[in-house]
């Protein structure tokens, strides 16, 4: 009889031991999910406006006797909506639904793939595909350490932020400037923070879904869903922007 409790015992143990950090796991998969789905998002409108001069036609007024052509009103919006995006989906997302930050999230990477097929008009293929690889190198490396160390990197957080902070100010300065040479300054400041960021973010994200997994009973399955939306949003931004200063560093243009 006691041979059989220990058996069952052992079994129970087993089986808790392979469910042990399922959810936490199940939580990493969507937000990886979610963010190659955002991506994959991007990348065909972005295609499909750069190879469509009936859609950019919407975007860009041809220049003309009376004017020198650039953004229509919808090219602004396709330039600045996303941005804006991203502040309602941080501001509103306990009062947002499920299904309304997702709608969201698919259409902050519609908008955003629109506003990038302008750099496929500006550089060549070749270099924005190596850039592409680059960053998705860069990406891979960066989240499997932060994954996988066990320094604490909540630390660098501020000063991380810190930094973002300031590209961003800087990026306005320049649009007064227009310095090249600054701006390609810049643009290595720009992947080594974003570089940063991606461990950062993947280190922060894989505590949350701990959390989620220590508290499971206090946490809502459609809570566990719409951070890993919000964790999608922020390491598709992290990649992108290290694509994107890459380009500005490597690309070449047409």
């Amino acid at each position: 009889m006691d041979n059989n409790n220990n058996y069952e015992w052992a079994q129970k143990s087993v089986f808790v031991e392979q469910q042990s950090g399922a959810v936490a796991k199940n939580f990493f998969a969507n937000v990886f999910l979610w963010m190659f789905v955002a991506l994959g998002v991007s990348s065909l409108a972005a295609l499909f406006m750069a190879n469509s001069p009936a859609a950019l036609s919407y975007l860009v007024n041809q220049p003309s006797e009376t004017s020198r052509g650039g953004l229509s009103i919808l090219g602004y919006v396709a330039m600045f909506a996303p941005l804006a995006l991203v502040m309602l989906m941080s501001a509103g997302l306990s009062r947002l639904s499920y299904g309304a930050l997702l709608g969201i999230f698919v259409l902050y990477s519609v908008l955003t793939g629109i506003s990038l097929s302008f750099i496929l008009l500006i550089y060549t293929s070749g270099s924005v595909v190596a850039c592409f690889a680059g960053a998705a190198g860069i990406f891979g490396i960066m989240a499997f350490l932060g994954y996988t160390t066990n320094t604490d990197l909540t630390k660098f957080g501020s000063i991380l932020m810190v930094g973002v902070i300031g590209l961003v100010i800087a990026s306005v300065i320049n649009m007064f400037l227009k310095s090249s040479g600054f701006d390609y300054i810049m643009s290595f400041f720009g992947v080594a923070i974003f570089t940063a960021l991606t461990a950062y973010d993947v280190q922060k994200l894989k505590r949350i879904g701990a959390g989620i997994e220590a508290n499971g009973d206090q946490v809502a399955a459609t809570d566990a869903k719409k951070l890993a939306i919000m964790g999608a949003l922020s390491l598709y931004l992290d990649f992108i922007n290290i694509f994107l200063f890459l380009l500005r560093i490597f690309g070449s243009r047409k």
